[in-house]
């Protein structure tokens, strides 16, 4: 059995950088509710994957409107363009655009959709949010010539959040009739780590760094997300105890690796000692030679 299942879940520490609609002159942050009452706010993943998409130079993919919606355009395909590839497409033709490109004349048309190949998690906050307040007015204008000086008032939260990406390896490059070149599918996702790595977002003003702190990972025979909703934080410490329940199985352990950026968690020492963790760089570049691996099995 192929080990064609890639799931890493990451850890990173953010401030306001996701918002969702207003009330009045407030800008509210995009949260969720648990059981206990406790909003915890979040990075929703279609603004995550705006971001890996640009910043992965992959946001060329054409697109029209002929259908009434804003969609990608019926010529792209996934051999052309990788932002399809990874993160599907719904794609609809009309009768009429049936019969312009030489079909039957009974040609309906309908829709054609890909499902993700790079699936992505919300980036959930792992310690509540407060109910903090920023007060903001524009007075530094106004006063240059005596206008009025308006308000606004913007929710903020600082916090380490946490996400999953989950890869079905042997689906990428691969279409219908499409299939592209082993080594073209393996650089696919050699950007794809790269733009995680170095992941970053801009909002009112600010460019936020969602470069991971925290990295546990690999490829495996299931293609499950093993890690999404188990990384938990007390006391500026990561639940070791839990994630060495998780990979107890031996398949998870000897494909799992971990990374920690130095002088952030509380408890660095035991994260390094139980889990056996390196530093976030080497976890990627770990991550890339098991992606050329995978990739050089499949030739």
């Amino acid at each position: 059995m192929k080990r064609d299942g890639f799931t890493i879940t990451m850890v990173f520490l953010a401030e306001s950088a996701n918002y969702g609609e207003g009330i009045g002159n407030v800008s509210s942050l995009k949260k969720m509710t648990r059981g206990n009452d406790w909003q915890y706010s979040y990075i929703s993943r279609q603004a995550l994957r705006y971001n890996i998409v640009q910043q992965a130079e992959w946001d060329n993919t054409p697109v029209d409107g002929k259908s009434g919606v804003v969609q990608f355009a019926p010529s792209a395909t996934i051999e052309d363009y990788p932002e399809i590839d990874l993160f599907g497409y719904m794609k609809t033709t009309s009768k009429s655009e049936g019969k312009e490109k030489g079909k039957d004349a009974d040609n309906k048309g309908g829709a054609t959709t890909r499902s993700a190949v790079v699936r992505l998690s919300n980036a959930i906050a792992l310690e509540p949010f407060q109910g903090n307040l920023e007060f903001l007015t524009n007075a530094g204008l106004a006063v240059r010539q005596n206008l009025e000086n308006g308000i606004a008032q913007s929710e903020i939260h600082r916090s380490y959040y946490a996400y999953t990406v989950s890869i079905d390896l042997d689906r990428v490059g691969v279409d219908g009739e499409i299939d592209i070149p082993s080594q073209e599918k393996a650089e696919r996702i050699k950007v794809l780590l790269d733009s995680l790595h170095y992941l970053y977002r801009d909002i009112k003003g600010r460019r936020e760094n969602l470069s991971p702190l925290f990295i546990i990972g690999g490829r495996y025979q299931r293609k499950n997300p093993f890690f999404e909703n188990r990384i938990k934080l007390e006391g500026n410490k990561i639940n070791v105890e839990t994630l060495l329940e998780l990979i107890e199985d031996n398949e998870i352990e000897e494909n799992t690796v971990v990374g920690i950026t130095s002088g952030i968690f509380g408890n660095e020492i035991e994260i390094k000692a139980e889990l056996k963790a390196e530093s976030v760089g080497n976890v990627f570049k770990h991550l890339k030679k098991e992606v050329d691996s995978y990739y050089g099995e499949s030739n």
